[in-house]
């Protein structure tokens, strides 16, 4: 009889571990589902995408908008070529893409598509020989926190604006419109390298893309010897960003839990795209 109890015993505990490694599989498959076909998460690396992006801005990537290719799937799975249910991108939209020469993982904003001429002249976007609408707005101000230093180019270094014990970096800012009506904001802090550029056709099967911060932004305008992106093949593209989900300042630590709810920046989670 012992025997016997001690064999249902034996034979409970490896039904209980087969069931709960059953259930561990359907989840990792479940998560690598969701994480390759409907949303990712991104974290903005960089000022690049200045004002409406900021460092320490965690967001959801839509993965569906244009279609799937290689860099949609996680960990290198795939290997095809093309993209599956492929859609066309539109002018304007903010995307994330998987960079050519670096093999990480970029967010710019798409300005030209297959046929289109792009040229920056004197500072101004030309599309299709046009010239975008550029409207100056009020300065942009961005508190300076650890993640977020107060970053000029060329030259350009304005007092800070100091209120309360709490400094503002200021930008001069931007609205752009596009043909189609899109508008968005962006920052152009001087007359740099980047404001008077050769007229780019973008050839088939690419894009052009741009970061709103456009005299500190590494995209179409360089090359990748340079850590550009040049024309950006469609195939690279990942998705789009839907919303932030989190934001921080960078001044919290792992060790200290509570700061984790200070260094948040509770007044942009939620921001959409």
């Amino acid at each position: 009889m012992a025997s016997g109890a001690k064999a249902l015993k034996i034979s409970k505990a490896r039904g209980g571990l087969a069931e709960t490694t059953r259930f561990l599989l359907v989840l990792f498959l479940a998560a690598v589902l969701l994480r390759t076909f409907v949303f990712a998460p991104f974290m903005i690396p960089s000022g690049s995408m200045l004002p409406g992006m900021r460092i320490g801005d965690y967001l959801f990537v839509a993965k569906w908008p244009y279609g799937y290719s290689r860099y949609a799937f996680p960990f290198g799975l795939a290997s095809f070529s093309g993209r599956l249910w492929s859609a066309e991108p539109k002018r304007g939209d903010i995307v994330i893409f998987h960079h050519p020469a670096s093999g990480q993982d970029y967010v710019k904003r798409l300005i030209g598509l297959p046929g289109d001429t792009v040229q920056v002249r004197d500072g101004v976007l030309i599309l299709n020989g046009k010239p975008v609408p550029k409207v100056r707005v009020a300065d942009f101000l961005m508190e300076e926190s650890a993640n977020s230093p107060c970053r000029y180019v060329g030259g350009y270094a304005p007092q800070p604006d100091v209120e309360n014990g709490r400094t503002f970096c200021r930008y001069p800012r931007y609205r752009e419109t596009l043909p189609d009506g899109k508008s968005y904001e962006v920052l152009d802090q001087i007359h740099g390298v980047a404001d008077d550029t050769p007229v780019y056709r973008v050839p088939v099967g690419n894009v052009f893309v741009m970061g709103d911060n456009r005299d500190d932004s590494a995209d179409s305008r360089f090359s990748p010897e340079v850590g550009g992106v040049s024309f950006l093949p469609e195939d690279n593209l990942i998705g789009r960003p839907l919303l932030i989900f989190f934001s921080t300042d960078g001044s919290s630590s792992w060790f200290k839990p509570w700061t984790w709810f200070s260094a948040a920046r509770w007044d942009r989670v939620g921001k959409s795209y």
